[in-house]
């Protein structure tokens, strides 16, 4: 299975969408917690650190950094795993809400 399909897709937020989601849930009174990343190698660190996040409000948005963004912070060799699957993987756990990728950084 890649990660252009699988049963959390839907947790997959475009960046352009975010905004007026946001504004929804605000009018419904629920809380944002919001948090961003490479998660290039997730482990259970990283598992952690989220499944805590997540208890500080209704939602928990997680920003995951671009390949090109994580390659300006990490080096050439870097993503190891590709913004597709990286989105896919942190999607799956029960702790993220909802995944979006955050817009690459300039120069």
């Amino acid at each position: 299975m890649t990660a252009e399909t699988g049963f959390t897709d839907y947790k997959i937020k475009p960046f352009e969408t975010i905004g007026e989601q946001v504004r929804k849930w605000r009018e419904e009174g629920r809380s944002l917690v919001f948090t961003n990343g490479c998660f290039d190698l997730l482990h259970a660190g990283h598992a952690r650190y989220l499944q805590t996040a997540s208890t500080f409000g209704d939602i928990f948005m997680l920003g995951l950094n671009s390949d090109s963004s994580v390659q300006k912070l990490k080096g050439l060799s870097r993503p190891i795993m590709p913004q597709a699957d990286r989105a896919f993987l942190l999607s799956s756990l029960g702790a993220v809400s909802y995944t979006h990728l955050t817009l690459p950084t300039k120069a």
